[in-house]
């Protein structure tokens, strides 16, 4: 594509995009540039990429982009997007991953129109297995749209949603793999307890989970009747899916999923009022003279004594 991009924060999302963008040539080594404070970690990047990665000269970083990245942390944006706002040219495409930071914020500290994307992908973009949600602006176009699903789109699934709904991408997708550890945690668990080594229990576990995601995306059955094909009459799996109901598996997921959206409401409301917080008035001297000046217990103001 040919594309010039900044990535703004190259930790592990960031660091995943400027890999997927570089494998999958959506643009040369000499036309991205990312940010880190780490020496370390531009060295480790540079090294692998071939790329700059400069540190966190976030205005020189996005003169002549194309596409500029943010990837910093949520509460790290404002300052990032004061830094930048007056480099930035309408034509350019502005793309943030910070969790919990609505697009109207954005526009409002950026201060002019702009195309604006906001993008909730998950951890196994890592190893370009992930889940990202995408909404924009009504600056951006569908040409824009295209170039933020190519991006993306190399290191996972992609889809498109109204910003209304990234609380709930986030719950589900965003946090999603915390749950899923668990659940191989606790079979892997299950079957030493059953008396298979931690080996066996592992591997068995993790391409079973591995198996039975593919076998959804790939037949795109719903999962309810890939499940029945399992489930034969007065066997071991109806037993053991009865002992799940029984403890409510279904419901603390569905549970799980609900509180963490609304939790991503209650951060992202603590962001836009940390921000908006008028800073508190400096206090006056009393007194023309500046001298301090004592009340009564009744209240009347008396002069300071004359020493």
């Amino acid at each position: 594509m040919g594309l010039k991009i900044a990535i703004l924060g190259a930790g592990n999302i960031g660091g995943a995009l400027l890999g997927g963008i570089l494998k999958s040539h959506l643009a040369e080594p000499k036309d991205v540039v990312a940010t880190d404070a780490r020496e370390g970690r531009r060295q480790e990047l540079e090294a692998q990429w071939k790329c700059r990665v400069m540190p966190e000269n976030n205005r020189e970083a996005v003169r002549g982009r194309d596409v500029v990245i943010l990837a910093v942390k949520p509460n790290v944006v404002p300052k990032v997007l004061e830094e930048i706002r007056s480099v930035l040219r309408p034509n350019q495409i502005v793309i943030s991953v910070a969790a919990a930071v609505p697009i109207p914020f954005i526009e409002s500290v950026i201060g002019t129109r702009i195309p604006l994307f906001r993008v909730m992908p998950n951890i196994p973009v890592l190893v370009e297995e992930g889940a990202t949600a995408v909404a924009g602006n009504r600056a951006t176009t569908p040409e824009q749209r295209k170039v933020a699903e190519k991006i993306f789109g190399t290191l996972g699934a992609v889809v498109f949603v109204e910003e209304s709904q990234l609380d709930a991408v986030t719950g589900l997708s965003g946090s999603g793999p915390a749950y899923v550890y668990t659940v191989i945690e606790a079979l892997i668990e299950g079957g030493i307890k059953m008396g298979l080594s931690q080996e066996v229990a592992t591997r068995l576990t993790v391409q079973t989970v591995l198996g039975s995601a593919k076998l959804v995306r790939e037949t795109k059955l719903h999962p309810a009747i890939l499940r029945d094909e399992v489930t034969t009459p007065g066997g071991t799996t109806i037993a053991a899916l009865h002992e799940l109901e029984k403890h409510g598996l279904r419901s603390m997921l569905i549970s799980a999923v609900e509180t963490a959206t609304l939790r991503s409401k209650e951060i992202c409301a603590q962001i836009v009022a940390s921000y908006s917080k008028p800073a508190a008035a400096p206090r006056k001297a009393s007194g023309a003279s500046g001298k301090k000046r004592t009340v009564s217990r009744d209240g009347a103001r008396r002069k300071p004594r004359s020493h």
